[in-house]
């Protein structure tokens, strides 16, 4: 996949591709940010931009600080589909092991490699794929390459967890920082790429927290009823101030038998709903723009929510988000009732 063909992150993809054109890429990267939001896909696409037999000029960004076009892979040379097929010769992924870590034999072994001029294409590329699980063995063999690189060789560390690598490594490795995806690039890459519907998709995206290897994971059924659920639930409670009435809709907090597994799972996934719903109350309330909604699709609702809270006790939006974020941790750490928690929740809101 081509740089301009990932899906988000654009200033840093820019960024890359300028390197490329200037020949001025690090020989040492550090890609850090949230687990499943395309940090090994992009090192993919930059091992492409590098290697590429007939690449292409992309125009810059409309901020770009000047004019200079953006080196791209084609896409469909003999070397771009080698690395899109993981068969390069000189595009190396280092990846955990059966036991979850990376030893330091898979990493003495491409460092050798390392050594020699490529034979495939101009630059060899390593990709060390959840590089926080690197032994500490595996780490300090890296230190002497990092430190001084071979002139034809490019190594990418790509880490979701770079606290967890040792300082000396850090100081080695110039670090890009990646963001979350927005719920609109979730929703466009699940129904395009995942065979998602619309509806799913976006019940997904809104409590993904713009990972897209946490929504492979989420049942989108589940997802779907769940924000249904917590919807019911935060317009009763902003429909009344009468306890007894407001605990009534407590139950649409509780687990029906085709939503999950337990009440304990149910409830934590409506939670999580419950939080995406009143992040975007937050937004609509602050004037901020509706792009950023995570479920734009139920723009509607979200604005008489707004409404409702709006005319309520000043902060009321900002008191539920945190209420709801203790009862997730009453759930989830402390092994509370379900009901108990529903029930208290409903009370709070």
């Amino acid at each position: 996949m081509p740089l301009r063909a990932v899906t988000g992150h654009r200033s840093l993809i820019g960024l890359l591709a300028r390197a490329v054109s200037r020949d001025t890429l690090p020989p040492t990267l550090l890609f850090a940010g949230p687990e499943g939001v395309g940090k090994r896909t992009v090192a993919f696409a930059l091992a492409q931009a590098i290697n590429c037999e007939t690449p292409v000029r992309m125009q810059p960004l409309p901020k770009a600080a000047d004019d200079i076009s953006e080196l791209d892979a084609c896409g469909s040379c003999r070397s771009c589909q080698r690395i899109e097929r993981r068969l390069h010769g000189e595009v190396l992924l280092v990846e955990p092991g059966d036991t979850g870590v990376i030893r330091i034999d898979p990493v003495r072994e491409v460092l050798d490699r390392s050594g020699y001029r490529p034979f495939e294409g101009r630059t060899r590329v390593v990709i060390l794929d959840e590089a926080d699980t690197l032994m500490g063995a595996a780490q300090n063999a890296l230190l002497k390459t990092l430190e001084e690189p071979p002139s034809s060789s490019v190594f990418i560390l790509v880490s979701s967890r770079p606290e967890a690598l040792l300082p000396t490594v850090l100081s080695r490795c110039p670090r890009l920082r990646f963001g979350p995806l927005s719920a609109a690039e979730l929703v466009g890459l699940l129904v395009k790429d995942h065979g998602y519907n619309e509806t799913d998709a976006r019940a997904v995206a809104a409590t993904a927290d713009g990972s897209l290897g946490r929504a492979l994971r989420m049942n989108s059924g589940d997802l779907a009823r769940a924000r249904e659920g917590a919807s019911r639930s935060l317009q009763g409670a902003v429909a009344t101030k009468d306890p007894q009435r407001r605990l009534a809709y407590a139950k649409d907090l509780i687990a029906k038998k085709d939503v999950a597994a337990t009440d304990r799972e149910a409830l934590v996934l409506r939670l999580g709903a419950m939080r995406s719903l009143l992040r975007d109350v937050g937004l609509v309330n602050s004037r901020a723009d509706h792009a950023a909604l995570a479920n734009a699709d139920l723009e509607s609702e979200l604005t008489k929510l707004a409404a409702a809270y709006e005319r309520g006790e000043e902060g009321r939006v900002l008191r539920a988000f945190s209420a709801v974020g203790r009862a997730l941790g009453a759930i989830t750490a402390r092994n509370a009732s379900p009901k108990i928690v529903a029930d208290w929740l409903m009370l709070q809101l």
